[in-house]
C-alpha cells in the first residue's frame, strides 16, 4: 500500500510513535477530565456558589452543548492551519476555560466557562485523533487510536476518584486550578515534541471532497444511525449528571466515600469495555444491547425509584455502569458499520455533535424537571428515572432495524451487486468532479 502524503510528511521528520500516542493520550485525559469531574464535583460547587442541586444537569449539558456547535463548524476551517499549532490553541484555550471555571461566582460565571471549555474542548478532540491518523502508519493506527481513547477510561477510574479527593481536602476550586495546570504542562510538551502536522495543507495531500451533510442525511441507514444515538445518549445524561447528588442529598452517601463509588464504576466500565467486544462480534448488535438496555433500565429504576435500603449503593453503581458500558459497546459497533470510507469522516463528525447535543439535552430536560425540595433532597429523581427508561426503550427497536439494514447491504455487497446500492456509492459519485 502507498504511504499516504501525510504519513511521507510525517516520517521526513524523526519522531517516536510511542512518544505521539502519548503526548495525544495526555491532551485527551485532560480533555475528558475537564469534562468528566464536573458531575461528581456539582454538590460541592453547587453548596459553595449558592446554586440549587437541581441546576447541575444545566451546567454539565452546557459543556456538552458548545462542544457539539463547535465541533460542527470547526469541521469546515480547522483543517486549514497545522494541526499541531491548532491543538495547541484549543488546549490553551479549554486551559483558560476551566481556570475560569475555578474562579467562578455563581451561577451565570460558571455556566460561562463551561460554554468556552466545550467550545475549545470539542475541536481538540477531533485534531488529536486526526493528528494520530496523519503521523501513525496504517498497519498500526488501530493500536494508536485504542491507547489514545483508553484515556477516557483512565480518567474514570483515576481522574474523577483524585479530583473528589483534591476537592475534599482543598476546595471545590482546586480541582479546576489543578487540570488546568496539567493541561499547560500538556500543551508545553506537545507544542515541543510533536512534530509540525501540514501535510494536509500541501498540493494533493487533501483526502477527496466529502459530500455534504444533505447529501449524507438523505440516507436512512444514516438518519436511524444518529436516532438511535440521540435515544442512547438522552436517555443517559439525563440520570448521569444528577447521581452525585441525588446519593449525597437523598440516600445519604458520605461524601468522603464517594471517590470509591467512581473508582469501583470506573474499573467495571474499562473491564466492560474490552470484554463486550467479543460478545457484539458473535451475537450481534441487537441482543447484547438489548441486554444492556434491559439491564439499565432496571438499574434505574431500583436506584432511583424503589431504591432498597438493604442494598449497597456501590453495587448498584457498579451494575449501573457495566449495563451502560454493555449497551454502549453495542451501538458504537454497530453505527460503525454504517458508512462506507468515503464518507466516513463526515459521519463521524456527525455522529459526534449527535452525541453531545443529544447529551446536553437530556441534562437540560433533567434540570426542568427536578427541584429542590425544603428538605434538602432533590425532588423529581423518580420522573427522570422513567423518562430515560422510556427513552431508552426506543434503542433495543433502532438497534433491531439498523442491523438489519447493514446486514442486509453487506450481504448484498458480498454477493457483489453493483456499489450503487450501497451508501458509498451515490454519496461517492457527488464527491466527483463533474465535466
Amino acid at each position: 500500500m502507498p504511504e499516504s502524503p501525510e504519513s511521507a510528511a510525517a516520517s521526513s521528520r524523526p519522531v517516536s510513535e510511542r512518544a505521539v500516542v502519548l503526548l495525544i493520550g495526555a491532551v485527551q485525559f485532560v480533555n475528558i477530565l475537564d469534562f468528566v469531574m464536573v458531575m461528581p464535583l456539582g454538590p460541592d460547587f453547587a453548596k459553595g456558589l449558592g446554586i440549587e442541586s437541581s441546576h447541575i444537569g444545566t451546567i454539565g449539558g452546557s459543556y456538552t452543548a458548545a462542544a457539539s456547535v463547535a465541533g460542527l463548524l470547526g469541521g469546515y476551517f480547522l483543517d486549514r492551519f497545522d494541526r499541531r499549532k491548532a491543538l495547541a490553541v484549543c488546549m490553551l484555550g479549554l486551559v483558560a476555560a476551566t481556570a475560569a471555571g475555578g474562579l467562578a461566582l455563581g451561577l451565570s460565571t460558571l455556566l460561562l466557562a463551561r460554554v468556552c471549555a466545550g467550545i475549545f474542548g470539542g475541536p481538540a478532540t477531533a485534531l488529536s485523533l486526526s493528528i494520530i491518523a496523519d503521523l501513525i502508519p496504517v498497519a498500526r493506527r488501530g493500536r494508536a487510536l485504542g491507547a489514545v481513547m483508553a484515556a477516557f477510561s483512565v480518567a474514570s477510574v483515576v481522574g474523577v476518584p483524585l479530583a473528589l479527593k483534591v476537592a475534599e481536602a482543598g476546595g471545590w476550586r482546586l480541582p479546576f486550578f489543578v487540570v488546568a495546570a496539567l493541561g499547560l504542562m500538556v500543551v508545553g510538551a506537545a507544542l515541543g515534541f510533536l512534530p509540525p502536522v501540514r501535510g494536509h495543507l500541501k498540493p494533493g495531500g487533501g483526502a477527496a471532497k466529502a459530500p455534504g451533510m444533505g447529501a449524507l442525511l438523505s440516507h436512512p441507514d444514516v438518519r436511524l444511525s444518529y436516532l438511535m444515538t440521540a435515544l442512547v445518549m438522552m436517555s443517559s445524561f439525563i440520570v448521569i449528571p444528577n447521581i452525585s447528588a441525588y446519593l449525597q442529598q437523598n440516600l445519604g452517601y458520605p461524601r468522603d466515600r464517594l471517590w470509591i463509588i467512581y473508582f469501583a464504576g470506573g474499573l467495571v466500565s474499562f473491564v466492560t469495555l474490552r470484554l463486550t467486544g467479543p460478545l457484539v462480534d458473535r451475537f450481534g448488535s441487537f441482543r447484547v444491547g438489548t441486554v444492556g438496555v434491559v439491564l439499565a433500565a432496571v438499574t434505574t429504576y431500583v436506584g432511583f425509584v424503589a431504591y432498597p435500603a438493604w442494598l449497597p449503593i456501590p453495587a448498584l453503581f457498579m451494575v449501573f455502569m457495566l449495563a451502560m458500558g454493555v449497551r454502549n459497546v453495542a451501538y458504537n459497533t454497530l453505527t460503525s458499520r454504517v458508512p462506507d470510507n468515503p464518507v466516513r469522516a463526515r459521519f463521524m463528525s456527525l455522529q459526534s455533535a449527535t452525541q453531545h447535543m443529544a447529551s446536553a439535552l437530556g441534562a437540560f430536560l433533567s434540570s426542568r424537571l427536578l427541584v429542590d425540595l425544603p428538605d434538602g433532597t432533590l425532588g423529581g429523581m423518580d420522573t427522570i428515572a422513567w423518562v430515560s427508561i422510556g427513552l431508552a426503550a426506543g434503542v433495543p427497536v433502532m438497534l433491531r432495524v439498523v442491523e438489519g439494514r447493514v446486514r442486509s447491504r453487506e450481504q448484498a455487497r458480498a454477493l457483489a451487486v453493483p456499489p450503487a446500492q450501497g451508501l458509498a456509492a451515490p454519496l461517492s459519485a457527488e464527491a466527483q468532479p463533474h465535466g
